[in-house]
């Protein structure tokens, strides 16, 4: 059964619901009516990093859906071994019991991964995907990485998944004044790094399980490639990419630009002067690709 629940999180008046899956509470919202779009958040994020984009979305003639990942956000956080395919399946069961019918799938970050996994292996369920600043992978790989980066992200990890020093680590991890410097280092637009961000991203990571989740998935395997996704895809791709995004550089989007140059059904837009979460950074423009993009499919 469905509840709505109140959490002050989301200031834009969402309904949030609580759908269990595999006896798992996971929150999800849903606004307006139409074509359907389903919103996937990015490492750390949640519906709330949303809040600026559905309720412009859904005016329009849009049924927009976003859902809290297992592990993220006000969903569960079961000590368990998390993977994009776990959340890949999720995503395709919400699919299977909510929507049901041909859809867009729009992801951040890892986010954006997931939606790329989900067009490749599920093609029938989808009419396009909007990847905003896609990840690589879940984590970096380690080749990915240079000396001493490597090391030092190799030595965290340990630390952080220690029985006795990991919680100690991730309550350091997690206060709002580390939580804000982070965002000021991937937003760009310094504006955009708002007290109501900054509880969005910390009020999650003090629920019981919260320090687990993020041990698993920094020992998580990366998932695939993008590289390995895009040949597999059949329908339109709109790729959004802030510019300045120091996680995943532009140099990253080279794929996407080149498949763009040769690809009618993929468009490359970039944004000057933003960041990783363009969506939430730069939310006016972000909008109105996607809207523009949504209107010649």
């Amino acid at each position: 059964m469905n509840t709505i629940t109140a959490n002050p999180t989301l200031e834009n008046q969402l309904d949030q619901y609580t759908w269990t899956w595999k006896n798992h509470n996971i929150q999800y919202t849903v606004m307006g009516t139409g074509q359907p779009l389903l919103l996937i958040h990015g490492f750390g994020a949640s519906i709330g990093h949303w809040r600026n984009n559905i309720p412009s979305l859904a005016a329009v003639g849009y049924q927009v859906f976003a859902l809290d990942l297992l592990g993220f956000g006000a969903s569960s956080k079961p000590p368990i071994d998390y993977s994009m395919e776990l959340w890949q399946q999720l995503i395709y069961d919400f699919w299977s019991e909510h929507i049901n019918q041909p859809t867009v799938f729009v992801g951040n970050s890892i986010g954006a991964l997931l939606s790329l996994m989900i067009l490749a292996d599920y093609p029938e369920i989808s009419t396009g995907g909007i990847l905003i600043n896609c990840a690589g992978g879940l984590n970096h790989r380690p080749q990915e990485l240079n000396f001493p980066l490597r090391f030092i992200m190799g030595m965290f990890t340990k630390l952080v998944s220690s029985p006795a020093l990991g919680p100690f680590i991730f309550k350091q991890v997690r206060q709002k004044y580390r939580i804000r410097s982070t965002l000021k280092q991937v937003y760009i637009n310094k504006e955009a790094v708002t007290d109501e961000l900054v509880e969005i991203i910390h009020r999650p990571s003090c629920d019981a399980g919260a320090q687990k989740v993020f041990a698993s998935i920094l020992t998580a395997p990366a998932g695939p490639h993008p590289s390995e996704l895009l040949p597999k895809i059949q329908v339109p791709l709109l790729v959004i990419w802030g510019e300045n995004d120091p996680w995943t550089p532009i140099s990253g989007a080279k794929i996407y630009q080149d498949l763009a140059d040769k690809v009618e059904s993929i468009q490359f837009k970039p944004i000057p002067n933003t960041g990783h979460c363009a969506h939430d950074e730069r939310p006016t423009i972000v909008n109105s690709l996607i809207l523009d993009w949504l209107a010649k499919q």
